[in-house]
């Protein structure tokens, strides 16, 4: 049984405000709760339905029916378990020379970035770093998205301007004049600058750029996803 209180409670982690106070975010679905309890996070509460609890019956979750589990979720069909799971402290940002990062400038669309994180963890790449303003990481959509890939890949939140300034490795940036990026050779290390989903990259940034790349456009589509778009590229570069 879950009360009406606690219920509130968790409905108000949907927001980040309320997640950044509480120091936790929120977890859905019997895959990613598999990954989390073989990980490092640190999980606060479980709550799950007795079918979940019957095939899981050494977790310790509190039982909810599937009304009550709708009710907190923020999924549109809740799926079996949801978890509050503690932040953890930001991990350091590594040195430049740890082969690709990738860095994203403005992206906003939690799925955007959910899928650009599940992307690195694909390819090995271990670290993201993400301008101030991009979407928040612990947002329910982009946990979502990463389908487990979170716990893998260190997403960091940097003045995307200061940190470029500092590099020392080849930065390269997603642009529509760039050159083809099936054409230049892999780098050992380097950066992977990708733009906002409608602005691009913007204009403070566009000087830290030492390589311009881009994906060869045969047919007629105006323009390609963020996160397709950093697949294909990180395809050539990794």
């Amino acid at each position: 049984m879950l009360s009406r209180s606690e219920s509130k409670y968790i409905q108000t982690l949907s927001h980040k405000k309320q997640r950044d106070a509480e120091g936790l975010f929120i977890v859905e679905g019997p895959k990613l709760a598999e990954e989390l309890f073989n990980s490092n996070y640190n999980i606060n509460k479980i709550y799950a339905t007795q079918a979940w609890a019957n095939k899981n019956k050494k977790i310790n979750a509190t039982i909810v029916t599937e009304d009550e589990l709708q009710k907190i979720s923020n999924l549109q069909t809740a799926n079996e378990v949801l978890m509050l799971v503690e932040m953890p402290p930001n991990n350091p940002i590594t040195t430049f020379g740890n082969l690709i990062t990738i860095a994203l400038d403005g992206i906003q669309d939690p799925g955007n970035l959910g899928t650009i994180i599940r992307v690195a963890d694909w390819f090995g790449i271990k670290q993201i770093i993400c301008s101030n303003d991009c979407v928040e990481l612990y947002n329910p959509k982009v946990i979502q998205s990463t389908m487990g890939s979170f716990i893998r890949v260190n997403v960091n939140y940097v003045d995307l301007d200061k940190y470029l300034s500092n590099a020392n490795v080849p930065v390269y940036g997603a642009l529509l004049n760039g050159d083809d990026v099936t054409k230049i050779a892999k780098p050992k290390q380097g950066i992977l600058v990708i733009g906002n989903e409608s602005k691009g990259i913007r204009e403070n940034i566009l000087p830290h750029i030492t390589n311009a790349i881009s994906i060869k456009r045969i047919g007629g589509a105006e323009s390609l996803n963020a996160a397709i778009a950093t697949s294909i590229i990180v395809s050539h570069l990794s």
